[in-house]
């Protein structure tokens, strides 16, 4: 497994930070690509087989998580794949406009969000369900964003949980600046210091966006850490087509190190991601993470994968799946009997038809809502364009034409 404890990173004003055995040219092109897995490359703690594999520098991150703790992380990761099945299934019917799948991705999700304190901000894509529950996120407040009738409506103060992002890659900009003001204001240095987390997809590191957040972090030191959740695909661009080396090499270029994580262990996701945190709160600047996980299922509803990609792939992948070898592990060991599973899965479902009965009797929100907060304060050209729009929509309820 990688080791940070092999990074050093380059003194102010002094060149490139050296490595014990640089590798040749040579061997770097023969040995790594970007769709390379395994091996010295990636941290692991727990293998699809469910074993629990031994890390020096890790394990002292995730020595409080016992058999209970680890029960935990599997409620979550099975409540929160139930709901973005129940999602997939409400856009199918014409309750969401379009739903955004994380179905793979879910160790990726809860491991990095379990690692986060509430003083912590997590900036989002569009992806990131599993952190939002994490986070707080009462998971009825993710439906009218693809439903069109609300956008993030969440206290993002209270939760840490920045708004979701569209725009491929801005939120990595809007995450470097708030915590580069995180440490101008002092709040980092100690044990309890603050940090930023921020999401995005393998296909974001091709975007300007995420390599100007890249440089401003790395000059300034920022208590940011860049999270790339890999999942191979960046719609129906393979990773491959987009870079030639491993995602999280690209850190070194920018002078702050890069681990790869295996994705699809919760366990290792946790760990790694707590201690890039902590690495960012006691001031050491920012750390690339790159979740090596799937996209299990399309890239949003309105995606079609089977045109770009073979099923052989997927069913690969199946068997790497990371719900699978969490409950593997806690029968084996004896964390967890069957009544917990059956449990957890009854609870699951009872979360997905309250998802879904919340979402069919979601009433449409009321015309002049669009005018809300628009300013923080009262702005008469708005307020007259309010007006202007109520009267125009008064109009077809007295029976006028329009």
């Amino acid at each position: 497994m990688s080791s940070p404890e092999q990074w050093t990173r380059p003194e102010p004003g002094a060149g490139p930070a050296a490595t014990a055995a640089e590798p040749t040219p040579e061997q770097v092109i023969a040995g790594l690509r970007a769709t390379t897995e395994g091996g010295a490359e990636l941290t692991q703690l727990l293998n699809p087989e469910g074993e629990r594999l031994a890390s020096a520098h890790f394990d002292p991150y995730v020595s409080d998580i016992d058999a209970e703790a680890l029960r935990g992380l599997y409620r979550d990761m099975v409540l929160v794949r139930r709901a973005d099945r129940e999602g997939n299934a409400m856009q199918r019917q014409g309750q969401l406009g379009i739903w955004v799948p994380l179905l793979g991705q879910e160790a990726a999700q809860i491991g990095s969000g379990r690692a986060l304190r509430p003083t912590d901000m997590a900036f989002p894509s569009y992806r990131e369900h599993g952190v939002a529950y994490t986070r707080g996120v009462d998971f009825k407040e993710l439906l009218g964003i693809f439903r069109g009738t609300d956008h993030s409506g969440w206290d993002f103060q209270a939760h840490g949980f920045h708004p979701y992002t569209i725009v491929i890659g801005n939120q990595v900009l809007n995450a470097t600046g708030y915590a580069m003001g995180q440490k101008f204001e002092g709040k980092v240095g100690d044990d309890d210091g603050e940090a930023t987390i921020v999401y995005f997809g393998d296909g974001a590191t091709s975007q300007g966006d995420v390599h100007e957040g890249f440089v401003w972090s790395a000059v300034y030191d920022a208590p940011v850490v860049f999270f790339c959740q890999n999942n191979q695909w960046a719609i129906s661009e393979p990773t491959e087509r987009q870079s030639r080396l491993p995602l999280y090499q690209r850190a070194r270029g920018y002078g702050f190190p890069g681990i790869r994580v295996d994705g699809n262990d919760v366990l290792a996701c946790l760990a790694v991601t707590r201690w890039a945190l902590d690495e960012c709160r006691h001031g050491n600047g920012p750390v690339l993470i790159e979740a090596f996980t799937y996209r299990m299922d399309a890239h949003t509803t309105t995606d079609d994968p089977t045109r770009y990609r073979l099923s052989d792939e997927l069913e690969v992948w199946k068997h790497k799946d990371p719900i699978e070898r969490v409950r593997v592990h806690l029968a084996r060991t004896g964390g967890a009997d069957q009544e917990f599973f059956d449990q957890v899965q009854a609870d699951a479902d009872a979360f997905a038809a309250d998802l879904r009965d919340f979402c069919f009797n979601m009433p449409d929100p009321p015309p002049e809502r669009i005018f809300a907060n628009v300013y923080a304060e009262p702005s008469p050209v708005l307020e007259a364009q309010q007006r202007e729009h109520l009267a125009y929509l008064a109009g077809f309820a007295e029976g006028g034409e329009r």
